[in-house]
């Protein structure tokens, strides 16, 4: 009996359900901190260092585009915590019915998303 298999995945067609989301781009925000953290850390070091270095890193930081990429970091941030703490539940073996997890990988989006409007419009 032969199979009708596709020649080719056409990847725009593919649907990718809640819970394979969630897990993409908690890979992706854990890359997207691990490679801005010599960035970071390098900027703390140098705003740490006297104050005339602190005052040009905070007129850096006031630039509106600027704050846009540390909101986005932020949101890398929070996205990989709380999806951290959902897969931490995953391995103990807690929400894996096909319900709860798609109902916890909401709740990752909602409470990362809020959590990062929230911070961000309180450090704009």
């Amino acid at each position: 009996m032969q199979k009708q298999r596709p020649k080719h995945l056409d990847l725009g067609k593919i649907r990718l359900p809640l819970p394979g989301i969630v897990s993409i781009l908690h890979r992706i925000s854990g890359v997207a901190l691990f490679f801005s953290l010599p960035l970071l850390i390098y900027l703390l070091s140098g705003s740490l260092s006297s104050a005339e270095t602190f005052d040009s890193y905070r007129a850096v930081v006031a630039h509106p585009l600027m704050k846009l990429i540390l909101i986005g970091f932020l949101w890398a941030f929070l996205h990989h915590a709380v999806a951290g703490i959902r897969f931490l539940l995953l391995d103990i073996h807690k929400g894996l019915e096909l319900q709860t997890a798609r109902a916890t990988a909401k709740l990752v989006l909602v409470v990362s998303l809020s959590l990062t409007v929230i911070l961000g419009a309180i450090l704009w």
